[in-house]
């Protein structure tokens, strides 16, 4: 299943203004407001990234000249309870959900690109994870996109809410704070909430949106994988015991609780520990 968002290099350069360093340019990417446009150029950028032809300042303390993230005009912003839900049973109930995935994804990828060009100092592997995380969340929405047009309707058609960014507001001061709290805890409930979804979706015979969540579910246990490496590893340096520090940090920085269902066997493959499902009370 292809998306047809795909850019080359070129395109990259010549919309970034010959930005060759990753971190400086996933900081462009992040503040691009045309939702099609960030999604290619960020899928570019990995592209060129893999092709050598982007450096990597990883000491660099890098300063947002534009407004982050940059978002379309559309969709509407509100508060998550004021967002309308409409029945699964019609076309329009359909087309909402689907523009809310969309949403998600259109999230992840700034939150990816605020990984790779806000916290200096890591391991290079750091910023190659998260700028593949980018890139396949651009793949996803995408897809969702893609998939929302056949339904007659496109992003930014219904509206949404941006508590997945203010968590990450919330942890910008901190790599640890980011790690702990934004992939082990709100793109971990993803994990929870894909089969739900999927079977909703199933069930009213949208076996293209079925499968585009199959590909959702397999990439997020991966995104999730390399949130939990990078939480493991700077608990690690600090000297922080993990299960320990994640419940201090989700107290500080109140993060959201976490309510059942829950996909355990997708969060054991991700890297959670049965100790620490159990310390956070999923069984």
């Amino acid at each position: 299943m292809n998306s047809p968002i795909l850019s080359t290099f070129s395109d990259v350069v010549s919309i970034s203004s010959n930005i060759l360093d990753l971190r400086q340019l996933a900081l462009h990417w992040l503040a691009e407001s045309d939702a099609r446009a960030k999604a290619a150029g960020v899928i570019a950028m990995r592209q060129a990234w893999l092709a050598g032809d982007l450096q990597l300042d990883m000491q660099a303390d890098l300063l947002a000249s534009m407004a982050i993230p940059g978002r379309p005009d559309k969709p509407d912003l509100v508060a998550p309870l004021e967002v309308k839900r409409r029945s699964m049973a019609t076309p329009e109930g359909r087309a909402s959900l689907i523009h809310a995935l969309a949403h998600i994804e259109f999230n992840a990828i700034n939150l990816a690109l605020d990984a790779v060009w806000r916290f200096p100092n890591m391991p290079e592997a750091y910023y190659v994870d998260w700028l593949q995380v980018a890139q396949e969340e651009a793949y996803h929405f995408g897809l969702l996109a893609d998939h929302l047009l056949t339904l007659n309707y496109q992003y930014g058609d219904f509206s949404a809410h941006n508590s997945l960014w203010e968590l990450a507001e919330k942890t910008q001061a901190d790599v640890l704070a980011r790690m702990a709290l934004v992939p082990r805890t709100m793109e971990a409930r993803g994990l929870d909430a894909t089969p739900a979804l999927r079977a909703k979706l199933a069930q009213v015979k949208d076996q293209a949106a079925a499968e585009i969540l199959d590909i959702i579910l397999r990439d997020e246990i991966g995104h999730v994988a390399i949130g939990n490496r990078w939480f493991a590893y700077l608990c690690e340096q600090r000297q922080l015991e993990p299960i320990a520090c994640f419940a201090a940090l989700a107290t500080e920085f109140r993060a959201p609780q976490l309510r059942a269902p829950f996909n355990v066997p997708a969060r054991l493959a991700a890297g959670f520990t049965q100790e620490e499902l159990h310390a956070m009370k999923i069984e």
